[in-house]
């Protein structure tokens, strides 16, 4: 049996949630490895909707282990109120089945008043404004508070003053007030009692499962494209989204990741600003966004909709360390005269093969067009190959011929049960 990282392979939103969800089922243990808050998935479970940012899906299904690993950076305050968010739907989340890293960097208010600081300013990336790139900036700059000081209330304020030795200094040059020691520390002790007791060395907990050879299944957010390395940069998230990122960001060795799933939507969007090369501005476009519900998990934004990109999935493929993809939401093409796939690029009139690292270039790519016909059956809710309309299946063969790539899963609706299994991560 094969532990399984699960990453999105465009820019998010692909329907991660409900794959993992669905494969979770086969595993153990669930974990998140990077990101933050940011990042929204949505679960329906017998009718039940369940919409988490921070915790992994597999909170939700009894019997499963959730890790927070040492890769996500943790608002305390957040995850205490996502934690009661699930009660009130009947998911009690205890020591017992979660664990978050005792090395994650934490988010501060301070974090998310310098994000929206940012966002309204000329450095505006469009960010959700909740403080991961501020956090990450702390871990990287050595000067972040991390879960296990809660643990630690005596040594935090030294800490924080290190801290706020930085976060003054940019708090003056913005025009806003200065935080004391004092203020910072309240924030903290009085949430420690409600985190410390799922705090942990995850890295000694998933050695020990994968020594009594228990199946892991790691969870990405947000995806390749969003990358902090290989994403459209800067309008990217501050983390590294590929999946080497789930042993460095949870403390496993990666020869222990067996198979990576890639989650692929069967058109392409994307929130926020930033390049996008096949996006549809017309009815068709809106069409789309609206059939397929494209709106942020967590923030609500709306989803710039466009056509299947192949060049940039065939890129992410490689870059992400894909060996097959779930491909979500064919649903949502059904009755469309036509389909169009981007098989190519131009770069000023000249064919191109992908997608360029610089900003400027990527804005001049211009979208090279497959166009394929549409199928009149409908699609949602299939559970079989056999239950598929001929245009459809030859939609999904065109996909897999253009990114390089199988096809492991297809999802046609967001319910757990549509789902069609061509080949089991797990059985790797």
């Amino acid at each position: 049996m094969a532990n399984v990282a699960v990453i999105g392979a465009q820019w998010g939103d692909e329907g991660k949630g409900k794959i993992v969800d669905w494969l979770s089922a086969r595993a153990d243990v669930v974990v998140r490895f990077q990101g933050g808050h940011n990042a929204g998935h949505t679960l329906v479970i017998d009718g039940v909707t369940y919409k988490l940012s921070l915790l992994p899906s597999g909170v939700v299904r009894p019997g499963k282990l959730s890790v927070i690993g040492n890769g996500v950076v943790v608002d305390p305050y957040a995850l205490v109120a996502e934690i009661d968010r699930l009660k009130i739907l009947g998911v009690t989340v205890t020591p017992d089945s979660l664990i978050v890293a005792e090395n994650a960097a934490l988010i501060l208010s301070l974090h998310r008043e310098l994000d929206t600081a940012r966002e309204t300013g000329v450095q505006a990336l469009g960010t959700t404004k909740r403080g991961i790139g501020p956090a990450y900036e702390d871990k990287v700059g050595r000067r972040a508070i991390r879960a296990v000081d809660l643990m630690n209330p005596d040594t935090l304020p030294g800490k924080i003053e290190r801290l706020l030795a930085h976060h003054n200094a940019l708090r003056r040059g913005m025009g806003q007030p200065e935080l004391t020691i004092e203020a910072v520390l309240k924030e903290l002790t009085e949430i420690a009692p409600r985190v410390t007791p799922f705090i942990g060395p995850v890295w000694r907990k998933l050695d020990e499962v994968r020594r009594q050879n228990r199946k892991i299944l790691f969870e990405g957010a947000q995806a390749v494209l969003l990358d902090v390395d290989h994403g459209t940069y800067p309008f990217v998230t501050s983390s590294n989204t590929v999946a080497g990122q789930a042993a460095a960001g949870s403390g496993i060795s990666p020869r222990q990741i067996g198979y990576v799933l890639g989650i692929v939507k069967a058109y392409t969007t994307r929130v926020g600003d930033g390049p996008f090369p096949t996006e549809l501005k017309d009815a068709v476009g809106e069409k789309i966004g609206e059939r397929g519900k494209e709106f942020g998990t967590v923030t609500g934004r709306k989803r710039r909709c466009g056509w299947f990109d192949a060049v940039l999935v065939r890129q992410t493929i490689l870059t992400g360390g894909v060996d097959g993809i779930a491909l979500t939401k064919l649903d949502v093409l059904d009755g469309l005269d036509e389909i169009k796939i981007c098989v190519g690029y131009q770069l000023d009139g000249q064919p191109f093969d992908h997608l360029p690292v610089d900003a400027v270039l990527q804005a001049r790519i211009k979208p090279v067009f497959e166009t394929v016909p549409g199928w009149k059956q409908s699609t949602h809710g299939a559970r079989s190959w056999a239950a598929l309309p001929a245009g459809a299946i030859k939609y999904v063969r065109r996909i897999e011929e253009l990114i390089q790539a199988p096809v492991a899963m297809l999802s046609t609706s967001p319910e757990r049960e549509d789902t069609i299994l061509v080949h089991d991560p797990f059985l790797n």
